[in-house]
């Protein structure tokens, strides 16, 4: 099974979503939240994140998580994940209750194809105060691909997150799943790197890359939006409509595409250190906006 087909079957399948000008959507990836360990990259941003995500529920954005959202391959236990993260599952609840939640799944929380690990893991949790289970995320779904559909043009923007690009990732994903927890999560506490990732490994990103403007071009330039290998892209106006949110594990940032008054712009949110000494989190503009009729055909 090549590539093109993986990313072919993505996109017909894909879970279809209306949008006008009205619509504001925000997309993250790969924040890989873990249990507050040595080996968890999410651990130094999670409290950035949650910002974030306040600002985008206050302003009515629905959020989008392109894949990779919880790191199901270090941690084999999704509680100690929860435990960690409690304020930002809380948050997501907020924004699934206004039905403004969508996810898709990436290689590392591969598992949530599997309905039968949403619920387990998702639906309800332990509420230690009153010592009883409480609603989460119940009825949330998780989808390979999802397509925003302009209900005035039928113009779409292909959302995934990327590994069908990459095939040790997606047809070995449980080889890979159990090397990562096996070998390089304790590898990576003494500061080695995992070789088979995108994200890691220039030359596999390339490749992923390639792969994926590849599709594109022959697909009549088929506008796409990916996560996978944490590097943000956007291109110019003439160029492959290929984009990439980055991710929320850069060692000082998080990076994520906002879609509003159909334009695209990408974001940058991170902490600056202001003259009276206090921290402050600030969004910062790094390509954008413009407008999603230079790039949909």
């Amino acid at each position: 099974m090549s590539s093109n087909f993986r990313i072919s079957r993505a996109f017909k399948n894909a879970k279809r979503i209306c949008f006008n000008k009205d619509s504001k959507f925000i997309l993250f990836s790969d924040s890989h939240r873990g249990n507050n360990g040595f080996a968890d990259d999410f651990a130094h941003n999670r409290n950035m994140f949650k910002h974030a995500l306040e600002h985008y529920y206050n302003n009515d954005f629905t959020y989008i998580e392109l894949g990779d959202g919880d790191e199901l391959w270090e941690n084999r236990n999704f509680s100690t994940i929860f435990r960690a993260n409690k304020h930002v599952y809380l948050l997501l609840k907020k924004f699934h209750d206004k039905n403004r939640l969508h996810f898709i799944w990436g290689n590392h929380d591969m598992k949530y194809k599997n309905p039968t690990t949403i619920r387990k893991n998702l639906h309800y949790y332990y509420d230690s105060v009153t010592d009883n289970k409480k609603e989460l995320l119940i009825g949330a779904s998780f989808s390979e691909a999802i397509v925003l559909e302009d209900e005035n043009t039928n113009k779409k923007i292909f959302l995934l997150h990327g590994h069908q690009a990459d095939w040790f990732n997606y047809v070995f994903w449980r080889l890979s799943s159990f090397l990562v927890k096996i070998l390089w999560k304790p590898l990576q506490i003494l500061g080695f790197s995992d070789p088979t990732s995108p994200a890691q490994n220039f030359k596999e990103r390339i490749k992923v890359e390639h792969k994926l403007e590849k599709w594109i071009e022959e697909n009549n330039n088929q506008m796409m939006i990916t996560g996978h290998t944490h590097r943000p892209r956007f291109p110019a106006k003439n160029e492959i409509p290929f984009f990439n949110d980055g991710s929320c594990v850069h060692p000082r940032s998080i990076t994520g595409i906002e879609i509003e008054k159909n334009e695209i712009t990408l974001i940058k949110w991170h902490i600056i250190t202001k003259e009276n000494g206090t921290m402050q989190v600030k969004k910062t503009i790094l390509e954008g906006p413009e407008n999603l009729t230079h790039y949909m055909n």
